[in-house]
């Protein structure tokens, strides 16, 4: 279970009940300590809620501090009645498609323009240090854009926006180191088994920790907004353009590779042969 908790006057969160047993167990939380998890209509001492009960019977009384500050009173009563969102469930789904939705749309755009200024796509493809290369320049695009704008295009449908937990937008610095963190260990620079891996650890690792591993480390949060049907249309649309338009440039040479490697599929091309844009 995730929970939120509010230390020095500051919303902190989501952390797992397993983090939170062990700083009651050092004495970082007492029972006192207001604290939030789904399904609450309001803040509550961590004292009260069920699942640490036990924990404060372990805890001697002279270790813990008297109780929560003037600030931290304050806080609570101003968060009582608007509890944070959790960012897990189907908003990491979101997360998923919006990222993907962005990657997309770029490599579309950067397929389109290798085959307009006349290069030669099968070599591109077949050049491992292009195609480790390849999605540097939008992440650095995606830096700037979180700095300025706290979104991207793909994040902007689906209604979310990345800030810091304190909902101040990310310095241009922090928006590049997170923006490297997805390039690395988010997607794997887009290659598609390393991405997979990727992809999947990036999943069970934001489950476990109520956040992306990116987002977590450099102690930022995605907000989320109700979505609306015509944002997921036109998401939709736009996805399923942008693989159309990366697969009329660069389909005929995979299925080629594909041909030369695998020889019993050569007969079947044949028959079918795929479309393409014209040769330049």
């Amino acid at each position: 279970m995730d929970i939120w908790i509010i230390r020095n006057g500051e919303k902190v969160g989501p952390i797992h009940d397993y983090e939170a047993r062990r700083k009651i167990e050092s004495g970082e939380l007492t029972r006192d300590t207001p604290a939030w998890h789904e399904g609450l209509d309001a803040w509550r001492p961590l004292g009260e809620i069920a699942i640490f009960k036990d924990e404060f019977n372990w805890v001697h009384h002279d270790d813990l501090d008297s109780g929560p500050t003037h600030e931290e009173e304050e806080a609570a009563l101003l968060a009582a009645a608007t509890p944070p969102p959790l960012p897990i469930g189907p908003v990491l789904w979101r997360r998923f498609w919006a990222r993907w939705l962005d990657i997309h749309v770029y490599v579309a755009v950067w397929w389109l323009s290798m085959w307009v200024s006349g290069r030669q796509i099968e070599a591109v493809l077949n050049n491992i240090w292009i195609m480790v290369v390849q999605l540097v320049p939008w992440f650095i695009v995606e830096s700037i854009l979180i700095h300025r704008f706290g979104t991207t295009p793909g994040k902007w449908l689906l209604g979310l926006r990345v800030a810091n937990t304190n909902g101040t937008p990310l310095s241009l610095a922090a928006a590049t180191l997170r923006s490297f963190r997805v390039l690395v260990g988010g997607v794997g620079f887009g290659f598609s088994l390393l991405a997979l891996f990727c992809q999947t650890l990036s999943y069970f690792t934001a489950k476990r920790l109520g956040n992306a591993l990116w987002d977590h480390a450099g102690g930022h949060r995605v907000q989320s907004r109700p979505l609306v049907a015509w944002r997921i249309i036109v998401a939709v649309c736009v996805f399923l353009a942008a693989l159309q338009l990366q697969m009329a440039v660069i389909a005929p040479y995979v299925l080629k590779n594909a041909a030369e490697a695998f020889p019993f599929l050569k007969e079947e091309l044949e028959k079918t042969p795929p479309w393409h844009l014209p040769q330049r």
